[in-house]
């Protein structure tokens, strides 16, 4: 139970991406992390630089020393996958990807469980029956 909070936490934890990143990976971790544009995000920390210089930079370095690296975060699972970035950015309409895909999916069951319990089925399992001892 303990190990399952852990996986959680790890997936669920900002960090910093020093791989894609410029300076520490601060803007690049956060941008992957709620699903913004790099770019973007790095505009607006600049902008916030020239306006709050003391403070962005404080935040930023402050950033930089206590998030974990992005391998740290991700050890113990393959990687943040498609279905966690697209949550994140827009949680709306994942959730309604995944209910359209359950619909579909629950109409393939009761199609399946429709000729299952058909007359068709115990007709068509007999044919093939009777095919099968017509080659021994």
């Amino acid at each position: 139970m303990n190990n399952a909070r852990d996986r959680k936490e790890r997936a669920t934890r900002l960090y910093r991406d020093p791989r894609a990143g410029k300076l520490l990976g601060v803007c690049a971790g956060v941008a992957d992390y709620f699903g913004f544009d790099v770019t973007g995000t790095r505009i607006v920390t600049l902008i916030s630089l020239v306006f709050f210089m003391p403070a962005t930079l404080l935040v930023y370095f402050g950033l930089g020393i206590l998030l974990p690296r992005r391998e740290e975060v991700s050890h113990g699972r393959e990687s943040l996958g498609e279905f966690d970035r697209e949550l994140r950015r827009s949680p709306q309409a994942t959730l309604s990807a995944t209910r359209h895909r359950f619909r579909e999916l629950d109409l393939r069951l009761q199609r399946m469980e429709r000729y299952v319990t058909s007359p068709r089925f115990q007709l068509d399992r007999e044919f093939r029956d009777l095919g099968g001892r017509g080659h021994e």
